[in-house]
């Protein structure tokens, strides 16, 4: 690993930890976002030994915060757009990549699905100019994970099977909490009910 990675990666583990000391205005810290250890060791595992995995043959991305932070190999891979799926992340290279932000925390009660077409847009208008786009958030295996699902759904026509199936034959530790879940099969069911109604159009 050479010293541009190794720094990358620690300025990655230090940005989750600052994101992590959120203190309200009252100087009384509030309840941590992502502290849970677990979630922590998966976090340094990333950062350690980050992947940026090729999602669909078009450009589509996928990884963690240790990926996004991962200048040389984005730049390699002609990432041009960052999707970052999580809260209080900054971009970190602002000058380098156009980034779009989805503000959500990683719990069951959270509505992504409500950013979904926007999330949709932000991924075609990289592919219309001819570059390609990772889609991350903290530890890769569930926020961004429901937003690629979704697109594959989507863009490509899969059920929500086979796109959950795909992404995890590509990234392992691929696993939306289970409101998200429940989000992809509404998403699922909309899908259907919308291709139902174009046949019946017929």
């Amino acid at each position: 690993m050479n010293d541009t990675i190794f720094k990358d990666r620690i300025a990655a583990l230090l940005q989750v930890m600052q994101a992590t000391k959120t203190i309200k205005a009252d100087n009384i810290p509030c309840k941590i976002e992502e502290v849970v250890v677990f979630e922590l060791l998966i976090l340094i595992f990333n950062l350690i030994t980050h992947e940026i995995v090729l999602v669909l043959y078009q450009g589509l991305y996928l990884g963690s915060l240790g990926a996004a932070h991962d200048k040389s190999t984005l730049k390699r891979l002609n990432v041009t757009h960052i999707l970052t799926v999580a809260h209080s992340l900054s971009p970190a290279h602002p000058n380098d990549f156009i980034y779009k932000t989805i503000p959500v925390m990683d719990r069951e009660d959270v509505d992504i699905s409500q950013y979904f077409s926007e999330c949709f847009k932000f991924i075609e208008e990289a592919k219309k100019t001819g570059g390609a786009v990772l889609v991350h958030c903290f530890a890769g295996r569930s926020r961004s994970v429901t937003i690629v699902v979704a697109y594959l759904m989507m863009k490509n026509g899969m059920n929500l099977s086979e796109a959950l199936e795909h992404v995890k034959r590509k990234r392992p530790v691929a696993s939306p909490n289970s409101g998200f879940i429940s989000q992809l099969q509404n998403f699922e069911r909309s899908l259907q009910e919308s291709k139902t109604g174009r046949a019946r159009e017929l």
